[in-house]
């Protein structure tokens, strides 16, 4: 680290449950609002480049990349691709915490944020298969794979720093801000497509227009990296990691100390994780298959959706903080497996069908995606607390969401849009009991 001053060293007092701490001088002073701005930046830029890639995994890989295909294969195949990245994630999490600990937070952000950016913009510009053949696939893939180590980069540690600054009776509404990223990123990136798909004819979308969102990454990517540098860098942020132990620790030590609270946390976040795809990625290649519903107004009702999931986020900040968050995520992975169950057919019902299922699945996500992270940190004690939700969070996506708009997909297509809620049932009923079964579990209260 750039800095390893401890409180003691620099004359800081750690603060317990504050809103704010003071810097080396006067005129430097680091809010709780000020890290909040940060991370809501670095987490929207990062979803919006997932957005990017997912929305064109049913819209245009199918016809540019995958043309040797079927529809139906070729967004399949889109969606392997889309899940390469999470294969990825936990190794690049294991390089670049390496990094961290040589070199220092700042210059890991760097670098992850710059093959991120740098991965982004190249899909942009990859040429169709009809130019060059497999080689349109080759380097998907590898781009794919890049963002993907770049994902597991660009962990700062500031959500679980922002959750420890918050007050005790405001954890679960300091736990929830940085999952605003997500919905934030699909609001942008739906409605950016949208824009593009009504203004251009469709031959112009397919060929130059869908590019357009690949770039704007690139430029979001930017002003996130200079946004997150200007926290991550400053002596108050750095003392203050290193005064709540938010460092990284090695993988063995952390697994050799902590392997039942790792394999537990990752089980925990499952159903919210599998959720997330059910709502975004899958209805968007079953309507755009299966169905005459226009693109450009699917994509405006996902980001209408999105917004009820915003609120839904806020919501479960509040209920977070009045019963406990693990034990709202106890009913949110209940009000999952009943959505799984009952959910899915109402794609096969028309536009007030999908209506319902967007709205009713964004609000039931954004009560437990809300809290999923914090739920997580609140797992481990302070030494290992920064490594082992970077680990936790890793698999929890590759098992919960990594395959899951695969799985549905195929599944429907085979079997009926029944099919399609097992892969989430059974997400629901792993999160159910390792929700029981995690420390700390009371259901006379508490925030844990």
């Amino acid at each position: 680290m750039s800095s390893t001053a401890t409180p003691a060293q620099s004359g800081h007092k750690a603060p317990s449950g504050a809103h704010s701490i003071a810097g080396s001088g006067p005129s430097h002073h680091i809010s709780a609002s000020d890290i909040a701005v940060g991370v809501i930046i670095g987490r929207t830029s990062e979803f919006f480049d997932f957005f990017v890639f997912a929305i064109a995994s049913v819209i245009v890989f199918p016809q540019r990349i995958f043309a040797f295909a079927d529809p139906l294969t070729g967004t399949l195949l889109s969606f392997l691709v889309l899940a390469v990245a999470f294969i990825a994630r936990p190794v690049g999490s294991a390089l670049f915490m390496a990094i961290d600990r040589r070199y220092g937070r700042v210059t890991k952000l760097t670098v992850a944020l710059f093959l991120m950016g740098t991965a982004t913009v190249a899909m942009g510009l990859i040429p169709s298969y009809e130019n060059v053949g497999a080689w349109a696939v080759i380097i998907l893939v590898v781009l794919r794979l890049a963002q993907g180590l770049a994902l597991g980069g660009v962990w700062d540690g500031m959500p679980s720093l922002l959750a420890l600054m918050a007050p005790k009776n405001r954890r679960g509404f300091y736990a929830m801000i940085p999952q605003l990223g997500a919905p934030l990123g699909l609001i942008v990136a739906s409605l950016l497509f949208a824009y593009l798909a009504a203004s251009l004819s469709a031959q112009d979308f397919l060929d130059w227009g869908w590019r357009y969102p690949f770039f704007v990454a690139f430029s979001v990517n930017v002003v996130a990296l200079f946004a997150r540098l200007r926290i991550v860098a400053g002596e108050e942020v750095q003392e203050l990691f290193a005064s709540r132990d938010l460092q990284p620790t090695r993988l063995g030590d952390t697994l050799r100390e902590d392997g039942r609270t790792v394999l537990l946390g990752i089980f925990v976040p499952l159903a919210t994780f599998a959720m997330f795809h059910m709502v975004t990625v899958f209805p968007l290649s079953w309507i755009f298959l299966y169905t005459d519903e226009t693109l450009v107004s699917f994509l405006v009702i996902e980001a209408i959706a999105a917004v009820i999931g915003v609120m839904a986020m806020f919501l479960s900040g509040y209920l977070a903080d009045r019963f406990g968050r693990r034990r709202l995520l106890f009913w949110a992975a209940l009000l999952i497996a009943g959505f799984a169950i009952l959910a899915p057919l109402l794609l096969s019902v028309g536009k007030p069908g999908e209506i319902i299922y967007m709205f009713a699945g964004f609000f039931i996500l954004g009560l437990s995606f809300g809290q999923s992270s914090g739920a997580v940190a609140s797992l481990f004690e302070a030494r290992n607390r920064y490594t082992g939700s970077a680990i936790v969070s890793d698999f929890a996506w590759l098992f919960g969401a990594g395959f899951a708009p695969v799985t549905a997909l195929l599944s429907s297509s085979q079997f009926g849009l029944s099919a399609a809620g097992l892969y989430l049932l059974s997400g629901a009923f792993c999160s159910t009991i390792a929700i029981l079964l995690s420390v700390g579990l009371d259901f006379r209260g508490g925030n844990r």
